[in-house]
């Protein structure tokens, strides 16, 4: 399995993003660099066999699945907020 340099494993993140999600590429690239900033791919830097494209897709989906909750979880605090007002 061909490993891609970690320049190219974000880039692949990011298209498989705006692929299997339909997200635009701004919401994209901010998901991959609020990741990166939080150092969610340091050990992808460190050890060149995590980036795959198969780890690629696996680490879009876990990203996504991340977004996800923290919309709901925004929203179930807004609604609380909103029900106490």
């Amino acid at each position: 399995m061909t490993n891609l340099t970690y320049e190219a494993y974000l880039d692949e993140v990011t298209t498989l993003l705006t692929e299997l999600y339909d997200l635009d590429d701004a919401t994209a690239i901010k998901l991959v660099v609020d990741a990166q900033a939080a150092e969610y791919f340091s050990p992808h830097d460190d050890h060149p066999a995590m980036r795959t494209l198969t780890r690629a897709r696996e680490d879009a989906v876990a990203l996504y699945k991340a977004r996800q909750a923290r919309v709901g979880t925004q929203a179930k605090q807004q609604r609380a907020t909103h029900k106490k007002r």
